[in-house]
């Protein structure tokens, strides 16, 4: 049975590479049955099979990888991840030495970083005192009006005085979620530098 499939996939070389002699080439794979096919051109239904290209003499030149299955897909992204991450990761241990020559060199970058961050919440936390302060005041003259007095004769309240206390509010909470990443950014930068001191260590070998 053996010699009769070889002899059908010889018969079919022949006749596929005579077909194919002007364009030079045939393709040659093997079926789930063990069969050997050749021809000038791939059914569609042979697609997940790899293939050779053979030119008319038989003379292997070159294959085509088979339909991957999902799985295969998804082995090779998750490879080409690793691959990916390992060279970042030298690019990083690489500028990581080339910047620093000591662990303390690290840490004062760290505490200058430290420094303008802590200057911006100040600043920021004084402005927000101020704000604080000038809302109090609008609220108290606010509270002399109505809806907001309990005076029943008390005025209407002047619509710019409520944009006023509006805008003044609005500006509060818009700068203390600045405080609020400010601060979060101080901690993830902090961090990042406490990761660089502990990678230079493994790469210098200090313990």
């Amino acid at each position: 049975m053996r010699k009769y499939l070889l002899l059908i996939g010889l018969l079919t070389f022949a006749v596929a590479a005579g077909a194919a002699g002007r364009e030079g080439k045939v393709y040659r794979w093997v079926d789930d049955d063990g069969i050997v096919h050749f021809n000038d051109r791939v059914p569609p239904e042979y697609a997940e099979y790899d293939k050779d290209i053979l030119t008319d003499d038989g003379v292997k030149v070159g294959s085509i990888p088979g339909r991957k299955s999902p799985e295969e897909i998804e082995a090779e992204r998750v490879a080409a991840e690793l691959t990916r991450q390992r060279e970042l990761q030298l690019r990083a241990d690489k500028a990581l030495l080339s910047t620093y020559l000591t662990i303390d060199e690290i840490r004062m970058h760290r505490d200058r970083r430290v420094e303008l961050f802590q200057a911006q919440s100040r600043v920021t936390e004084l402005f927000l005192s101020n704000l604080e302060g000038r809302l109090q005041k609008l609220e108290r003259e606010a509270s002399r009006y109505s809806p907001y007095s309990s005076d029943p004769d008390a005025t209407m309240i002047d619509p710019d005085l409520v944009d006023d206390i509006n805008d003044t509010k609005s500006t509060i909470t818009r700068h203390a979620g600045n405080l609020e990443k400010f601060q979060a950014d101080e901690l993830t930068m902090v961090a990042r530098f406490q990761g660089d001191i502990n990678r230079f260590k493994t790469l210098r070998g200090i313990e």
